[in-house]
């Protein structure tokens, strides 16, 4: 289910979408991948340049990304090029901006109550 939050325009990711993309960023490979396209769109063929593995183990990557909409494929002639979404890549920066603050409410109560004995 998508929790849509109309103040602000956006929606917060599902249980699922949030699988795919930490399982998407998990790999240091479509983290490169998804960071040469925000650069500028690739075609695959020239990411597979990129790395020293095959072809078809890019395309899954790339795939692998694609699933989590991390970035957007498409074809122009023979070529498939890819390039980032930045709606997504908004979306799972406010994720990570909710479990930040999470954390820094939990410190900032813990500081409390270590300057605090008497509580």
């Amino acid at each position: 289910m998508v929790v849509h939050d109309t103040s602000h325009g956006r929606s917060e990711l599902t249980d699922d979408e949030t699988d795919r993309l930490f399982h998407a960023l998990a790999a240091a490979t479509r983290r490169d991948i998804l960071r040469r396209t925000i650069e500028a769109e690739q075609s695959v063929s020239a990411l597979a340049a990129a790395y020293d593995m095959s072809f078809a183990a890019v395309q899954k990557h790339v795939a692998v990304l694609e699933a989590a909409h991390l970035v957007v494929k498409r074809a122009e002639g023979r070529e498939r090029l890819v390039r980032a979404d930045p709606g997504m890549i908004a979306r799972a920066r406010a994720l990570l901006s909710r479990y930040e603050d999470l954390w820094r409410s939990r410190i900032d109560r813990l500081d409390a109550l270590l300057a605090d004995p008497e509580r």
